[in-house]
């Protein structure tokens, strides 16, 4: 697979806010359970904005780094996935 591709922005797009999550995790709850963790962002609305936010602060990263080594195949995958949460991110916020 080549590393400048659309496939490779993509997957990084989608690994990028999973492992912002887990960071958000250990860094607010590391003491108690994943599932309770995750439970908790269910319920509370706030909690839940804030995790998303920082999923894609890390996918804004990713993103920034693609196109700062001239990796714009791999810019566009990570913007798409971007905004394919970001969307329903705003409006379940806004509406729910």
């Amino acid at each position: 697979m080549k590393v400048n591709s659309f496939i490779t922005g993509i997957i990084i797009g989608l690994l990028c806010p999973v492992i912002g999550i887990l960071i958000f995790y250990f860094w607010k709850a590391g003491s108690s359970p994943l599932q309770y963790f995750l439970a908790m962002l269910a319920e509370n609305k706030s909690l839940l904005s804030a995790a998303i936010s920082f999923s894609l602060f890390i996918n804004a990263a990713a993103f920034t780094w693609a196109v700062n080594s001239g990796k714009d195949k791999m810019a566009r995958g990570v913007f798409l996935i971007t905004l394919i949460i970001t969307i329903p991110a705003i409006i379940y916020k806004l509406f729910f």
